[in-house]
């Protein structure tokens, strides 16, 4: 059975970093694209950032890139590194794996496009 975790979610000042992490167990990540999604109180869940399977370049929402880093080490962990956080960034923070599609050319922002969720971390930056 494949399983996500995701950890390293806290309360932390507006400026502050976070690093959060995803391990995956039961299936190794190798071959499919991982995705990190995020969804506020009262809001719907939406896309941050995504990689492809062999790692690289990630795409990123509009609303972190330059702010967030995404990687990967393929096989177990999917990272997400938080800076210079806002009040808005506030949320419950996801990562998604895509287990459909082997190897593909994209990545998708689509939260329908991923099928393996962790349990989420909760991110609160206060102001």
């Amino acid at each position: 059975q494949i399983q996500l975790v995701e950890s390293g979610g806290g309360l932390v000042q507006a400026g502050d970093s976070l690093r959060l992490s995803c391990a995956a167990s039961g299936r190794t990540l190798l071959n499919y694209p991982m995705g990190w999604f995020r969804q506020a109180p009262g809001k719907e869940r939406e896309f941050v950032a995504a990689m492809g399977w062999s790692g690289g370049s990630a795409d990123y929402a509009d609303s972190v890139r330059g702010r967030f880093t995404m990687s990967r080490d393929n096989a177990k962990w999917t990272y997400l590194q938080m800076n210079s956080l806002k009040p808005e960034d506030t949320a419950d923070y996801y990562c998604a794996a895509d287990f459909t599609r082997w190897r593909p050319v994209t990545v998708r922002r689509g939260v329908s496009e991923y099928n393996i969720w962790g349990q989420g971390t909760q991110v609160t930056v206060a102001s």
